[in-house]
C-alpha cells in the first residue's frame, strides 16, 4: 500500500466503536425481526416451528436462534411471497442474472434504494473516488444489480457517471479515453479483457487514459488476477461484494489497504457458520458467510445463507474503519467441485495459472467421469509469444503447470495449453467450469 490518503464517506458509521455498533445492530435486528414476523407468513411459520418469538430477539447474541433463509426460498415464493412491505411501497425490482428457469427477484422500497446508494458511495470513496471523479459503469444495466448499484453510488457521491452498461469493448475504450474516466466498475474478468485490448490497441494507460482505480466484483477472483489488472491498466484494483438478495454491490468493499472487504455492518450483520451443522464459527475460521439485513424494509433477509466460503475479522483497519472485514471468497459450498473425494475450488487453480509464465489468465475446467472415475481437464490459453515457441518448451510449461496443480489441489489433472483467444471471453460473469458428470 502506497501512502495514499484514505477517504471515508460516512466516518460516523464507518469508524464507530464496536460496542456502539453492536448496540445499534441489536436494536435494528429486533425491529427487523418484528417486521418480518408480522408481514411474512412463511418466516413467521418457521419462527413458530423453532419456538422463537420476536420478543426473544433482543441483541446480537440472540441471532443464532433465528431460522436460516436460502436462495431456494426466493424461488419457492416467487415473485412477492417474501415481501415485508405492501407492493405499493416497492419502487424497484432487481433479480438474479441466472440463465435457466425463473429469476430470483427482490423488491426494494425507497428506503432500500437510498441505503444501497450510500453503501455503494462508501465503496467508491474507499477506492479513492470523490465528486470530482468520472465513473465508468460497464456492469449491465438491467435486472442484475451491478450496473444500477454502481450508478446510484456514483450519483450519491456527486461524481460524473458514464452508464455504458456491458458490451462493445472498442466503444468502451473510446469513451473511457475521450471522456477521461477515472474510476472503472465491472467484473474482474472483463477488467482484464479491457486491459488486454487497451494494450493491443497500442494505448498507454499511463499516458492516454486517466483511470486511477476500479471497483471489481460479481465473481470470485484471486490476488494474482488483481496484480495482472493493476499492471495492465496501471490502477488500484479493489474488490467489492454484493448480492441481489441483500442489497446488490456495496454490501462489502475494499479500501486502498486491500486487506479484506469492509462490511457495512450498520445495515447488515455477517456471520460465519459451519456449512454442514449450521453452527456459528469464530472470526478467523473459514466457513459459510451468512447475512442478515437490519435496515432493509422491502424484502428483509434473516440469516441468509450465501454459500460463499470466507473468513471474518474485526481488527481495526489501517484506513481507520472499524467495520468487520471479510476475506476474499475462496469458493462456494454449492458449486464447489468434489473430484475423487477432494474439494476443489476454481480459484485454487487460477492462482497457479495466473502465476505461470507463458499462459494467459483465461481458462476452462472440464470435469467428466470415465470408467466410474472423475477426471479433470484444465484448458489454459498460451500467450502469443508462447504459442510461437518450441514444442519442447511448451511441453515443459505444461508439465510445470500440471505439477503445480497437483501440489495445490491434491489431485492429478490433464493440462491442455490451447491457442491464444480460443477460450470464449465474457463481459459478465466468466464461465469457468463445465461439469459433464451429470450428463452420463
Amino acid at each position: 500500500m502506497s501512502q495514499r490518503e484514505h477517504r471515508i464517506f460516512n466516518p460516523a458509521m464507518e469508524c464507530i466503536s464496536r460496542d456502539e455498533l453492536h448496540k445499534i445492530q441489536g436494536e435494528r435486528l429486533a425491529a427487523t425481526v418484528k417486521r418480518e414476523y408480522e408481514n411474512v407468513p412463511v418466516y413467521r411459520e418457521r419462527m413458530d416451528a423453532a419456538g422463537v418469538k420476536p420478543e426473544d430477539i433482543r441483541s446480537l447474541e440472540d441471532l443464532k436462534y433465528l431460522p436460516f433463509m436460502e436462495k431456494t426460498d426466493l424461488r419457492d415464493y416467487y415473485p412477492f411471497g417474501l415481501l415485508a412491505s405492501p407492493k405499493k411501497d416497492i419502487v424497484r425490482i432487481h433479480g438474479s442474472s441466472g440463465t435457466t428457469g425463473k429469476p430470483i427477484v427482490s423488491g426494494y422500497t425507497r428506503n432500500d434504494v437510498d441505503v444501497w446508494s450510500e453503501m455503494m458511495a462508501r465503496t467508491l470513496t474507499a477506492a479513492g473516488a470523490t465528486s470530482e471523479d468520472i465513473v465508468q459503469v460497464t456492469y449491465g444495466l438491467g435486472l442484475f444489480t451491478g450496473g444500477f448499484g454502481a450508478y446510484q453510488g456514483a450519483d450519491k457521491l456527486g461524481a460524473m457517471v458514464i452508464p455504458m452498461s456491458s458490451g462493445n469493448t472498442q466503444r468502451q475504450i473510446m469513451m473511457m479515453k475521450d471522456l477521461g474516466a477515472t474510476i472503472l466498475c465491472c467484473t474482474p474478468s472483463y477488467a482484464s479483457y479491457l486491459g488486454e485490448t487497451v494494450r493491443e490497441m497500442g494505448i498507454d494507460p499511463k499516458k492516454d487514459l486517466k483511470l486511477k482505480a476500479g471497483c471489481f466484483g460479481a465473481e470470485p477472483w484471486t490476488e494474482e488476477m488483481r496484480q495482472r489488472i493493476e499492471q495492465l491498466l496501471e490502477i488500484d484494483a479493489c474488490d467489492i461484494y454484493g448480492l441481489t438478495e441483500i442489497a446488490g454491490p456495496g454490501v462489502a468493499f475494499e479500501c486502498l489497504e486491500k486487506n479484506g472487504m469492509h462490511i457495512n455492518e450498520d445495515h447488515v450483520i455477517a456471520e460465519i457458520i459451519d456449512p454442514t451443522t449450521g453452527e456459528q464459527l469464530p472470526y478467523g475460521r473459514h466457513g459459510e458467510l451468512v447475512f442478515t439485513t437490519i435496515t432493509k424494509t422491502g424484502m428483509p433477509m434473516m440469516r441468509y445463507r450465501t454459500h460463499d466460503i470466507c473468513t471474518l475479522t474485526a481488527d481495526k483497519c489501517a484506513c481507520g474503519r472499524t467495520l468487520a472485514r471479510m476475506g476474499r471468497i475462496v469458493g462456494r459450498t454449492d458449486d464447489m467441485l468434489v473430484i475423487r473425494g477432494v474439494n476443489v475450488f476454481p480459484s485454487q487453480i487460477e492462482s497457479v495459472l495466473v502465476g505461470a509464465d507463458g499462459v494467459a489468465p483465461h481458462y476452462m475446467l472440464i470435469v467428466d467421469r470415465v470408467n466410474s472415475s472423475d477426471t479433470l481437464e484444465v484448458q489454459v490459453e498460451m500467450t502469443e509469444d508462447m504459442f510461437g515457441d518450441t514444442v519442447s518448451h511448451i511441453e515443459n510449461v505444461r508439465k510445470y503447470i500440471t505439477a503445480q496443480i497437483k501440489s495445490v489441489v491434491g489431485i492429478a489433472s490433464k493440462v491442455s495449453l490451447v491457442a491464444p483467444k480460443s477460450i470464449p471471453r465474457s463481459e459478465g460473469k466468466a464461465k469457468r467450469v463445465i461439469d459433464k458428470r451429470n450428463l452420463h
